[in-house]
């Protein structure tokens, strides 16, 4: 039972999931014909989803051993490979203990984290310890994945991350892998434009042409305004289209700050109540409100400069020419190889982004509290 169809984590089902049809059969058409893709958009635009969307349907599901691994937090090598195994074996687990035991007898370099119940299933309690021979195992899952008995789907999520590794020869084995791996079809997905860009464009690289590119835009907003009043219908409320639009618009069109907002709102409106426009920034206040103590704590852990210069490019909105005269007398700035050092930092910690020379801080919401608290 579903208490609010405006879902803020994981996957459901199709009905709370917002179109996506054509990029979902495009996602199909290009995987069922061989092509391994590179999906770059945004975070929390709907890369994950659209890629979870795409292992539910049941003519995949019922075909395909289909694999989402998560590498963002990973940061080296060792911890790529665990995210894999342990990955892995979670969406085998489902499918029965003699898929699974497939599985655990191929890769043998991690026996010592497998233990078994009484009724013989195996379960895993994987830690970075267990893997001593990261290449040895990433070998055996890679012989899984070409021996298993069904084809393969695997979606490797912020693929990116693999750049900032320190062992700078994984690209190259990954694209060895990939390339040799006859039983499979691989979904790159990453957040980071450039990092994408060089990875999958740059002639230097081991990915060179070795992928379909795939960009994913921000749902139309009649399309989700139809979605989004629909349910709350379906629920006995009522949402105004002027109210969609004022979040759509405030958010750029980004799926995962739209279902926030209107999780909110769904949660704020009664049964046979109308949702307004007037009720947005009480919904934003609220989620703000929640957050205020992370929020906090990260600006006290930030360095000064750094701490000045992601206030300014918040206040900005969408900031260009940082080191100019003009934007560091506007926001009080030191010189411009302070900004410089600052901006590095910001973007290396993930609190700013850069598209095209354009610098936004991350989290909108984080950015909308610094503007409320700076005034």
């Amino acid at each position: 039972m579903i208490n609010n169809p405006f879902i803020l984590y994981g996957y459901e089902s199709e009905k709370y999931f917002c179109d996506r049809k054509e990029e979902t059969e495009e996602l199909k058409r290009l995987i069922t014909n061989g092509n391994n893709v590179a999906l770059i958009a945004p975070r929390r635009i709907g890369k994950t989803g659209l890629v979870e969307n795409l292992f539910h349907r049941k003519d995949i599901a019922g075909r395909y051993y289909t694999f989402l691994i998560d590498i963002y937090a990973t940061k080296n090598f060792e911890e790529m490979v665990l995210a894999m195994s342990t990955t892995m074996l979670a969406a085998l687990r489902p499918r029965g203990a003699k898929v699974m035991q497939r599985f655990v007898d191929v890769l043998t370099s991690l026996r010592t984290g497998v233990s078994f119940d009484a009724m013989g299933n195996p379960s895993w309690n994987l830690e970075i310890g267990n893997i001593k021979q990261p290449r040895t195992t990433l070998d055996e899952i890679f012989r899984y994945i070409g021996e298993a008995d069904k084809p393969c789907i695997v979606a490797i999520d912020e693929f990116q991350t693999v750049s900032n590794y320190s062992d700078t020869n994984v690209e190259a084995l990954l694209r060895t892998y990939v390339q040799h791996c006859r039983n499979a079809q691989f979904i790159f997905s990453g957040s980071q434009r450039t990092m994408m860009g060089e990875i999958f464009v740059s002639p230097s690289r081991p990915f060179y042409q070795s992928a379909t590119l795939m960009s994913l835009n921000s749902i139309p907003q009649d399309t989700y305004c139809h979605f989004a009043t629909s349910h709350f219908e379906e629920a006995g409320k009522h949402l105004l289209p002027a109210s969609v639009a004022v979040v759509y618009q405030q958010f750029d069109g980004i799926t995962w700050y739209l279902q926030r907002v209107l999780n909110e709102l769904f949660s704020m409106t009664a049964s046979g109540e109308e949702c307004t426009p007037d009720m947005v920034p009480l919904a934003i206040s609220n989620i703000l409100r929640a957050n205020e103590f992370t929020y906090q704590s990260t600006l006290f852990q930030l360095p000064p400069k750094q701490k000045e210069l992601l206030i300014a490019i918040s206040k900005e909105g969408k900031a260009q020419n940082l080191t100019s005269s003009n934007f560091i007398r506007k926001y009080h700035l030191p010189g411009s190889s302070s900004v410089q050092s600052a901006i590095k930092g910001l973007l290396e910690k993930n609190f700013v982004t850069s598209t095209l020379g354009v610098y936004e801080v991350y989290d909108k919401f984080f950015a909308l509290w610094l503007q409320a608290m700076c005034k």
